[in-house]
């Protein structure tokens, strides 16, 4: 019996959450990705399952007319290939008509990376204000939790997704470590500062102390979530943080448009790296399953290797100049 294209896209996407444990934010991704493909495939009466490397193509002719970015296209011609990967080694199809497909070159961006006196002019804010008293206990939490959320983020390096999911029982841990479920629902420990975790505590305590808790609707959320919410998630969404981290840039006048969760995972990285730390280490903090993943923080190294030449090198201008200071 034939497969329809959207039951294959079914059969892709369970295989997808049950084998490598993908998120729900990773399966909405290729969703879309497919969906798009599906659409040019149907209208052209196409099935995945007896589609040919020819009708990939002038799907892909028909991205580059969009003028869409590189890295899109690349995106969607990764999805393309698992997809038709799963259905060939499934037996849905006798060959894989992908193969020959060829991504775009593209230059990947240099990370927008933070300044250390940057984040601390966001953590010293928020932490600012969360220590005043707010007009209403809603409006006080609302304060706290921006500040938790950022030493949390800026001490661990979490994914967004990762950081505003974490369970109540984080609050409450004794070790340094904090266990964190990651992509594929893989499990790693990052450390956790002693200011990041009173932080918590702190919060942890404030929240309890309000009738967030002791409303019914909220009990359930509140006891399962660190940063609970009323939405359908139960838990404070990355897209919330994000208008609410914007709006704290603007107020210390960064430019929000630069701001987001994700460039301060990429501060943790850059001043870990600044600072000594090797791209091994940091690799494994970021949860990175590939080094080449963490790679784009390789211009770091460069100039601290260029700084360490320029400071100790016997022909290098400032080390004379730092030789010269100590012998006088």
């Amino acid at each position: 019996m034939p497969l329809s294209n959207q039951q294959a896209l079914h059969l892709f996407l369970d295989s997808l959450s049950a084998e490598k444990g993908a998120s729900g934010n990773t399966l909405d991704a290729y969703r879309r990705d497919l969906d798009d493909l599906e659409d040019s495939l149907s209208a052209q009466q196409v099935r995945f399952e007896t589609c040919i490397a020819d009708d990939l193509r002038t799907y892909l002719a028909e991205l580059a007319e969009r003028d869409l970015a590189a890295s899109t296209i690349a995106r969607k011609i990764s999805s393309i290939r698992q997809l038709f990967r799963f259905l060939y080694s499934d037996g849905y199809r006798s060959e894989d008509p992908s193969t020959t497909l060829k991504a775009p070159k593209r230059n990947r961006p240099l990370p927008k990376v933070l300044t250390e006196q940057e984040v601390d002019r966001l953590i010293e804010a928020a932490r600012f204000n969360a220590s005043l008293d707010g007009p209403t206990p809603k409006r006080q939490i609302r304060a706290m939790r921006l500040y938790v959320l950022l030493e949390l983020l800026y001490a661990t390096g979490l994914r967004v997704s990762e950081l505003v999911s974490l369970p109540a029982s984080a609050a409450h841990q004794d070790g340094q470590f904090l266990s964190v479920i990651g992509k594929g629902s893989k499990e790693r420990l990052v450390p956790l500062s002693d200011r990041a975790k009173q932080a918590m505590q702190d919060y942890r305590a404030m929240l309890t102390s309000t009738d967030m808790v002791t409303r019914t609707k909220g009990v359930t959320a509140a006891r399962q979530w660190l940063f609970p919410s009323f939405g359908e998630s139960g838990h404070y969404t990355r897209q919330a943080f994000a208008r609410e981290l914007k709006a704290l840039a603007d107020d210390v006048g960064l430019d929000a448009t630069a701001i987001s969760p994700h460039v301060l995972r990429h501060a943790f990285a850059s001043h870990l790296l600044q600072n000594g730390a090797n791209l091994r280490a940091v690799q494994k903090l970021l949860g990175h399953s590939d080094i080449s993943t963490t790679q784009i923080y390789t211009h770091i190294l460069d100039e601290r290797l260029i700084e360490l030449v320029e400071q100790h090198h016997p022909l290098s201008a400032q080390f004379e100049t730092n030789k010269h200071k100590k012998t006088n």
